[in-house]
């Protein structure tokens, strides 16, 4: 680490811009009034790119045990390598055990066999064949053996649920075929009681055209799957040859329901002249419907982003065929196909008006199974939120849901015969609770402003508002209690409107009161999305905070969480009550003295990028901006970008060939003329959603008023930053660029502020992992040292 200049003598050029990645600068630790924190540092931009990841989550047949993936990112190769472990769901953290140990590939979507003595994963292990092949490792230790080689790899598997059959899919692109491997045999296989060579895969199917969705019959006698109608062999064909042109909307063909009998082999096609292509489906418990949604078979309907709008809700009785349409609208997404445990009563979620396009809450709706042409009953109206359907109750009365609360998202309970909505969960955290299909398990994926990403479980779902009987399963980054982070609260204040707005404060490290800091207000995507209490969100706002910064980051009208008119308020005019929102918000601030109204900056991306480029616009207030991915002209973006139909929704639902005065008067370029303030500029060069023209327009602009501005163009064609070096070059400009602005320190940006990290980074440390029972030494601790 660099040696830390004393607050006297004033940093220099090189610490500042180095302090960005590696640390805090002496002039921000100096702030630390804590003796306690002494030996804490704050969070950096490197440590950003080395937490690791945990996931797959999967609990035993039995509810004893959870195997999960831990993922180790590589930054400066732009890879990652992942590996699994077990955990006992009674004993948590202090039984966790490592069971996968190869540093040069990845293991993950590990499935338990039905018997719980071993388990699957896929791995790319295999040199000599693409993607990923399957294998199976005993529980209590042992090597793994590969049970698949297939050309392409595995793309998706399960076990059968009479625990007979792990069927799997593989084959080539858009050709891939359901094959079958004899449980028995595996098993017999791994205790040595025959040879792995002598257990071969079934073919399932053999289709004209690949399987896309599939899923087990309940009786595993039968799978479900959808594949298209047919292959558009010239299409493939031209792509061999070398045509690439990019045609846009291409006419694909539709696809329809099959089964395939596991007994027979013998493939039925289900749906036929639906004048829908069905793409997702839903089996009831007793197998005896079907539940599916179809989508548009119009061209310009299918193969656009917004494709969802375009499709309605279908039922299916197994024992006749006979099909029910149980919707027909336009511009009205229907989702979450359910039914309950009984199979009695089917479910599926839609905005509360299915008149046609809107940006009302969604809502349940409810109907029995076998009522044929009955009306849906609407479910959970009186909640000003979005209700959802992500698990039942065994008894059918109530439907349970995550929504966001304010600052933090909870666990809510539908009551399926009043339609009443209750709040489960009071947690200051972003949570989400689910259960386990198979095993019955309920975990609790939790992340606070001090906790990183992680899992608890609990006994049952009375458990889950006592915070005392949660145990923790995973600890992938103990190396953040190393760092000293700054406090994170809920703050509210009163917009210009006299509406009460809220959001996330985070103070700086350090902070004491009556001394007033920096701020950075950092503005949240979407618009329909929300700042959270979670761990180190805002664009890495512990970074800021351990430089000294305070961090603002507000849920502006159009923000979610807060009541659907709070959501809806800016449609019409989109910008003028979140700006409003903003501005209040720092006022607030400054009010109780937090913050130096003469060190001010904002940032944001995306539709953060939006309000950035239009405080621009209206006020010279912030030394510094850094707009990410921003629009700048709605009339040019309108078709420029793969989103149309909620943007003209928002700006006042007028098409723009109709009225471009619209656009034109809620776009920031309209009024450039006044802009003042310093502005970064960052997008992807092939953004398809804010395309990078929008980022071109401000940066031309601004050039041409000689307001100082710069702009990072990255390559790509996604909407955020696609690799980790470009992510890292964002985030130290951006700081470099407040740092000069905001509070005079340092230069704007230089490249020896990234490329010495790489120096840095010579001598990779190994992974460290806690794994006492592992049969090889490890250092104690589960995240990665870094490199």
């Amino acid at each position: 680490m660099l040696e830390r200049l004393s607050a006297s003598r004033g940093p220099s050029i090189l610490a500042v811009a180095l302090s960005l990645i590696f640390g805090a600068p002496a002039w921000a630790a100096a702030q630390s009034s804590s003796a306690a924190d002494s030996d804490l540092r704050p969070m950096t931009f490197l440590d950003m790119q080395e937490f690791n990841r945990p996931g797959s989550w999967t609990p035993s047949p039995d509810g004893e045990w959870m195997l999960y993936s831990v993922t180790d990112p590589d930054w400066i190769e732009d890879e990652s390598q992942s590996d699994l472990y077990v955990v006992s769901l009674r004993e948590g953290l202090a039984s966790t055990r490592r069971l996968t140990f190869t540093a040069d590939y990845n293991e993950g979507s590990p499935g338990w066999a039905p018997d719980g003595g071993w388990f699957v994963f896929s791995s790319n292990r295999d040199e000599d064949l693409d993607g990923s092949q399957l294998f199976m490792m005993r529980v209590d230790g042992g090597e793994a053996q590969q049970i698949t080689h297939e050309d392409g790899g595995i793309s998706g598997y399960e076990f059968s649920p009479d625990g007979s059959w792990l069927v799997y899919r593989a084959g080539e692109d858009d050709m891939e075929q359901l094959h079958a491997l004899s449980v028995a045999d595996l098993s017999g296989a791994l205790t040595g009681a025959a040879a792995l060579s002598s257990v071969e895969a079934v073919a399932l199917t053999d289709e004209p055209a690949g399987i896309d969705g599939w899923a087990f019959a309940p009786d595993a006698s039968s799978i479900y799957f959808t594949r298209a109608e047919r292959i558009l062999e010239d299409e493939k064909k031209r792509w061999k040859q070398g045509f690439t042109v990019d045609i846009q909307n291409p006419i694909t063909p539709l696809s329809n329901l099959h089964v395939v009998d596991l007994g027979s082999r013998e493939v039925r096609q289900l749906t036929r002249d639906l004048e829908a292509s069905v793409d997702q489906f839903e089996i009831s418990p007793d197998g005896a419907w079907v539940a599916f949604l179809g989508g548009s078979p119009e061209r310009y309907e299918r193969n656009i982003t917004a494709s969802s709008l375009y499709r309605d809700a279908f039922l299916m009785e197994v024992a006749t065929g006979d099909v029910e349409r149980l919707s027909q609208t336009f511009e009205v997404a229907e989702s979450g196909l359910t039914f309950s445990p009984d199979s009695r009563w089917l479910a599926y979620v839609a905005p509360e008006d299915q008149s046609g396009y809107s940006m009302t809450e969604r809502k349940v709706f409810l109907r029995e199974v076998a009522d044929r042409g009955g009306d849906f009953r609407m479910l959970g109206g009186g909640f000003d939120g979005s209700v959802g359907a992500e698990f039942w109750s065994e008894d059918g009365a109530t439907i349970y849901f995550n929504t966001g609360v304010k600052v933090t998202t909870q666990l809510h309970a539908l009551d399926t015969g009043s339609g009443d909505v209750r709040q489960v969960t009071d947690a200051r955290a972003a949570l989400r609770v689910g259960r386990d299909e198979d095993s019955g398990v309920y975990l609790i994926n939790y992340s606070d402003p001090t906790t990183p990403p992680t899992v608890f479980t609990v006994e049952s779902l009375d458990d889950v508002a006592d915070r005392d009987a949660w145990v923790q399963l995973v600890e992938a980054n103990p190396q953040v209690d190393e760092m000293a982070l700054g406090r994170e609260v809920e703050v509210e204040w009163t917009s210009s409107d006299g509406r009460r707005v809220g959001g996330v404060l985070v103070y700086p490290v350090g902070y004491r009161e009556g001394t007033r800091y920096p701020l950075i207000v950092a503005i949240h995507g979407g618009p329909a999305s929300a700042d959270v209490l979670r761990f180190n969100g805002g664009y890495g706002s512990q970074v800021y905070a351990g430089a000294g910064y305070a961090v603002l980051k507000p849920n502006y009208r159009g923000s979610t969480n807060y009541g659907n008119a709070h959501r809806t308020d800016i449609v019409g005019d989109y910008f003028t009550l979140g700006y409003e929102d903003i501005i209040t918000g720092v006022d607030h601030l400054i009010a109780e003295g937090i913050v130096d109204p003469d060190q001010m900056g904002v940032l944001g991306w995306s539709a953060g990028g939006h309000w950035s480029n239009w405080i621009l616009t209206q006020t010279d207030r912030f030394k510094a901006i850094s707009s990410g991915a921003g629009t700048m002209n709605w009339i040019s973006m309108y078709a420029q970008s793969d989103v149309q139909r909620n943007r003209q929704f928002y700006v006042g639902d007028d098409l723009l060939y109709d009225n471009f005065d619209m656009y034109w008067d809620q776009s920031p370029l309209k009024y450039i003329r006044n802009a003042k303030t310093p502005t970064m500029v960052h997008v992807v060069e092939g953004d398809p959603r804010v395309p990078s023209p929008q980022s071109k327009e401000l940066h031309m602009a601004l050039k041409r008023l000689d307001v100082p501005t710069e702009l990072f163009l990255y390559p790509g064609r996604s909407h955020g930053i696609p690799d980790a070096r470009n992510r890292l070059v964002k985030s130290v400009s951006e700081m470099a660029w407040m740092d000069h602005y905001v509070r005079g320190i340092g230069p704007t940006f230089e490249w020896e502020m990234v490329l010495k990290t790489l120096e840095e980074a010579e001598e990779p440390a190994p992974k460290v992992i806690s794994d006492e029972n592992s049969n090889e030494d490890a250092v104690p601790g589960l995240a990665g040292a870094g490199r």
